[in-house]
């Protein structure tokens, strides 16, 4: 009597993954070697696996569980009262764009002619700045806005709007934000320049402004066309409303509102506001609205600024964009009233407080198509225990758990390749922690044996060498023995037991 074959190896771990805030693994930042316009493929392929602040971020962070401000109703009543009749729904604007320049990009001066004492130099002299400023930088509503006006028309057009700039140099991992930003000759000047570290969950110093009134980065919540294309906006939104009382609440650092900030029933710049979890998607909407609302229902909108008679936030200009990307939010219109205002947390409090749960998902593995994985995950926690889950995350076929709610245990796939595995501890308060696993799936290894006098012959298909044969004399196997290492597909062995089993292990 002889055995099937067997194979089972375990591989080593693998160096953790770059997970966001969604579960998303990210994968390796693409090295920008050039300026690249937001408007690219290019630039999607960047800014997709770019990790824009830590998972615990404000901008990142998982609101959809929060409570609601005592007073939601009233301030909503407030904003809805502010914006007039005829404007009494979410305006969506296409407006605010960005370039990515390379760690290399010349630095070129940028005079600060207002608020020179509120911007980042960045090495320079007041009111001078020194930023990787290219010569095809992006000005707010080009190209979308300007009509027939070239890049350079448009950047050296002082037509009075905000003209905000976004520059972000993904590998320092820095952004470089004005406002009325304008080019004169070969130089440039701007009202305001704000410098944000995207590896931190750092902030300006209290009071001073950006190109925002709230002290916001402008980047980390803007609309893209690729994540919307992902089918989620993974992050909160920027959010201007009419009118906002004289104060500001974390994590903005500055204020500009024409209301006292007694008067608590006009939203402080940092107010989070989000989609109410009753508000239905309604099932023809595109994909494109059903992105941005998920995303508003998950991490909200935060109030960023004043406007003149708008309840709005700032979408990415793109001409990839479908004519009907945003149609029915633009035409039917989402009203003020659907949204509700959140209390908030601190720069300690809810997913940036001590405590966050951990998780490792265990060491890489390669197992054949008809063994379970033994999955021995880990997940570390000081303050409640978390939701544990398995999920697959890719794979060429379906996976079987045995029990997806525990770190330790099985998972069976129902065709060979490679799969990814998720694991996830939520504990309700923190950020979710995550990790991953790769199992690869092989054919196994398949033995045929036939029988030549005195002798045994042996040939497999699948795996990789070195192989290894091996015999035991009893099931369930006691020892199994070394018998032949070979890097070909067969061997040849004497019959010394009929009663033996064998077995090949292979890569």
């Amino acid at each position: 009597m002889f055995a099937m074959s067997a194979l089972w190896l375990f591989g080593s771990r693998a160096e953790a993954e770059r997970i966001n805030q969604e579960g998303r693994i990210l994968g390796p930042l693409p090295a920008v070697t050039n300026v690249i316009l937001f408007n690219t493929t290019n630039a999607d392929a960047v800014v997709s696996v770019l990790q824009i602040f830590p998972v615990t971020n404000p901008w990142n962070e998982d609101i959809s569980r929060r409570p609601l401000l005592p007073n939601s109703d009233a301030m909503i009543a407030q904003i809805n009262a502010d914006v007039g009749s005829s404007n009494r729904k979410l305006k969506l604007f296409q407006e605010m764009n960005y370039v990515l320049v390379p760690d290399d990009q010349l630095l070129v001066s940028n005079k600060f002619v207002a608020y020179p004492d509120e911007s980042d130099l960045n090495g320079g002299k007041s009111p001078y700045g020194l930023y990787p400023t290219p010569t095809n930088l992006p000005i707010e509503e080009w190209p979308t806005g300007t009509g027939s006006q070239t890049l350079l028309q448009w950047q050296t057009n002082d037509n009075g709007d905000d003209r905000h700039s976004i520059i972000v140099q993904p590998g320092k991992g820095l952004i470089f934000e004005t406002w009325n930003a304008l080019r004169v000759g070969t130089n440039w000047q701007a009202a305001n320049g704000a410098i944000f570290n995207l590896n931190t969950n750092g902030l300006r110093p209290d009071g001073l402004t950006s190109g925002d009134a709230a002290g916001f980065p402008m980047f980390p919540a803007l609309v893209r066309y690729d994540e919307c294309e992902r089918g989620v906006v993974e992050h909160a939104c920027r959010l201007v409303v009419v009118r906002s009382r004289k104060a500001h609440i974390y994590p903005a650092r500055h204020d500009a509102g024409s209301v006292a900030a007694s008067q608590t029933n006009y939203p402080a710049m940092g107010q989070r506001l989000r989609l109410k979890a009753s508000f239905v998607i309604p099932t023809n909407w595109t994909k494109e609205e059903k992105a941005l609302l998920l995303g508003l229902k998950k991490y909200g909108a935060m109030v960023s600024d004043n406007s003149s008679s708008f309840f709005s936030i700032s979408i990415t200009p793109d001409d990839r964009w479908p004519a009907n990307a945003f149609s029915h939010i633009s035409g039917a219109g989402l009203g003020i009233t659907n949204f509700e205002v959140i209390q908030t947390t601190g720069p300690n409090e809810g997913p940036r407080s001590p405590g966050a749960p951990t998780a490792d998902a265990g060491a890489d593995q390669t197992v054949p198509v008809f063994q379970a994985a033994h999955l021995q995950g880990f997940v570390g926690y000081s303050n409640l225990p978390p939701l544990i889950q398995w999920r697959q995350y890719a794979g060429p076929g379906t996976v079987t758990f045995g029990d997806a709610t525990q770190t330790n245990t099985t998972a069976n796939f129902s065709v060979p390749g490679v799969y990814t595995l998720e694991l996830s501890a939520d504990d309700g308060v923190h950020a979710v922690a995550y990790d991953a696993v790769q199992i690869t799936v092989g054919d196994g290894i398949q033995l045929a044996i036939t029988r030549a006098g005195t002798n045994v012959n042996f040939t497999w298909t699948g795996g990789a060498p070195p192989y290894v044969l091996q015999r035991t004399d009893a099931l369930p196997a006691g020892l199994w023995s070394s018998v032949v290492t070979t890097a070909v597909q067969s061997a040849t062995v004497p019959i010394t037991n009929t009663g033996a089993f064998f077995r090949v292990l292979g890569l």
